[in-house]
């Protein structure tokens, strides 16, 4: 898959899937898959490193996460989140960033918002650079909102979020994600624009659906956002297969003699 191929699947009605993955490991498995890219997400100082929300991802965290999917699907599209802060500290800081995630192995970039750096979305798109907008919920700007409210409820709601979808696409954006966005919301989006749209929590009509690996697998115990489906009850399944483990190893069934170098 290659930039190109976002608006071709939207113009054909062939729905796009996405998937944030931050290793190697899971990025050979992808690799593998029949989905179509993989996003490297900011949500990594939150799955990976154990930090509240994505604030603590600095470039540094994602260009080596970066690098290591890279490495593990080769044969993938890879978006890199532009962390906190990064298109905020003015052109210089941006190209800089913009170039160490491209570095790494990225093929695109993706911000979140437009306001305020719409001059710099511009020169990473001029420059060469794929960027993927980011509208609706924002988790960088968890302060800001307060927490992760649904957003396109209310009617100046839907006009700022018609206007920025807008501007991202005049901008030169290839796509747009659209998280925590009220479904008719998004669909009204999506119908109005000739870039596609990738939903996460943003209902069934947008051009295609991105889930974080650890959610569709049911990583994390008690973590289940209205959004997501669980594929496999990973959480318990792993528990299960560690007590197993254990009890093999107390009990001297493991490792057997064909396990064991005779």
């Amino acid at each position: 898959m290659t930039v190109n191929d976002f608006a071709e699947m939207k113009r054909s009605g062939r729905r796009i899937s996405m998937i944030t993955c931050y290793d190697y490991w899971s990025a050979q498995i992808i690799d593998q898959s029949t989905v179509d890219c993989i996003l490297v997400g900011d949500s990594v100082a939150m799955i990976i490193h154990g930090y509240e929300n994505t604030i603590p991802a600095t470039v540094e965290m994602m260009a080596l996460h970066v690098s290591a999917v890279s490495r593990g699907a080769p044969n993938k599209f890879i978006v890199a989140d532009m962390p906190f802060l990064s298109v905020r500290k003015g052109l210089k800081h941006a190209m800089d960033s913009v170039e160490t995630l491209m570095r790494a192995g990225a093929q695109a970039v993706k911000i979140e918002g437009v306001s305020g750096h719409e001059e710099i979305i511009h020169h990473i798109v001029e420059s060469g650079v794929p960027v993927m907008g980011h509208l609706g919920l924002t988790p960088q700007s968890v302060h800001q909102f307060g927490g992760y409210p649904v957003q396109g409820r209310k009617e100046d709601e839907v006009t700022a979020l018609k206007a920025e979808a807008k501007q991202l696409q005049e901008l030169g954006c290839f796509s747009i994600v659209l998280e925590c966005v009220k479904s008719d919301t998004a669909r009204t989006l999506t119908r109005s624009l000739q870039i596609p749209t990738i939903g996460i929590g943003a209902g069934p009509d947008t051009d295609g659906q991105i889930l974080v690996l650890h959610d569709m697998l049911d990583l994390f115990k008690n973590v289940d956002p209205r959004f997501v489906r669980h594929y496999v009850r990973g959480h318990q399944l792993v528990l299960d297969s560690l007590n197993h483990f254990d009890s093999d190893v107390k009990e001297g069934s493991f490792p057997s003699a064909e396990e064991s170098y005779l």
